[in-house]
């Protein structure tokens, strides 16, 4: 078994969530000893951006990783986008994991002028640009450089997300590891074996970090806030949101047998997302897996 850290996330994409509310739910994890906090990001959705919560969240926490859970690389400018990425991992001292796809939801796309149909060869041109920003090429002919350098080896770490081939050859190209986003472990696991064997043919040293996530809400006063995020955030999938909606861990058992799970499937990272933005939450979590 895996000897598993555990996160936590922020409830960024939770509707109606004061954003200072998010600087205090680091603060009280962090003190908690959760590893690390991770966000949700969307741009055709309600949610808090997940960059400048980060570095908000950075002043306010010492230790705590930070890392986007994940972010739609293909939506931002590029050369904005990694400025920003190097900005807030010197903000934190170098704490801060940029998560990274293509992300799967045409409207994201749309309101951002995008071609939803190109963005795996946008998201890897933005890869090999992000890359050549921090290492201190100009990205134009006679311009500056684009960026600060980050404070390890050039560049910013990178989690790659996403489930087909072309990920698992992108997360041992360019990532530190990879994250499986929501997905349950019978499904995430052997993605997660392609991961470790493509980082193996690649001549990459260590091993890949390997991240997963799941849904929690913890208490009755909790229930039906839970439900009601993820059938609001799911609704596109239409009858599915409610097998999701009921798939979040509500029990100790519950949570104690994701963790295993996970471990037993080659994770070493998981990262416990909550469906309500109680204060609460944080406490009634950490005293079962911390």
């Amino acid at each position: 078994m895996t000897r598993m850290r555990i996160g936590i996330g922020l409830p960024n994409a939770i509707p109606d969530t004061p954003a200072d509310q998010l600087v205090e739910w680091a603060k009280r994890a962090e003190e908690r000893g959760f590893s690390g906090l991770v966000t949700i990001d969307r741009i055709a959705y309600p949610s808090h951006d997940s960059l400048a919560t980060f570095a908000a969240v950075a002043t306010a926490t010492s230790s705590i990783g930070l890392m986007t859970n994940i972010l739609l690389a293909p939506v931002y400018p590029v050369p904005v986008l990694a400025k920003t990425a190097a900005t807030i991992d010197q903000i934190s001292g170098g704490r801060f994991t940029l998560g990274l796809a293509p992300g799967g939801r045409a409207d994201d796309y749309a309101v951002t002028g995008r071609d939803f149909h190109r963005r795996g060869a946008v998201f890897d041109d933005a890869l090999d640009t992000m890359h050549r920003a921090w290492r201190g090429e100009p990205l134009a002919e006679g311009s500056h450089p684009s960026t600060q350098p980050p404070t390890r080896d050039h560049k910013v770490p990178i989690m790659v997300g996403g489930a087909s081939d072309k990920a698992v050859e992108r997360a041992a190209r360019w990532g530190v590891g990879w994250t499986a986003g929501g997905t349950p472990p019978e499904v995430a696991g052997p993605v997660a074996a392609k991961v470790r064997d493509a980082w193996r043919r690649a001549g990459r040293e260590g091993e890949p970090r390997l991240a997963a996530l799941a849904y929690f809400s913890l208490g009755s006063d909790a229930d039906q806030g839970s439900r009601d995020y993820l059938r609001h955030y799911y609704g596109f999938l239409g009858g599915y949101a409610d097998t999701i909606a009921e798939s979040a861990l509500r029990s100790e058992d519950a949570i104690k047998t994701a963790v295993s799970a996970f471990a037993d499937a080659g994770f070493n990272e998981l990262y416990l997302d909550p469906t309500v933005a109680s204060l609460n939450q944080i406490d009634r979590l950490g005293d079962m897996v911390l």
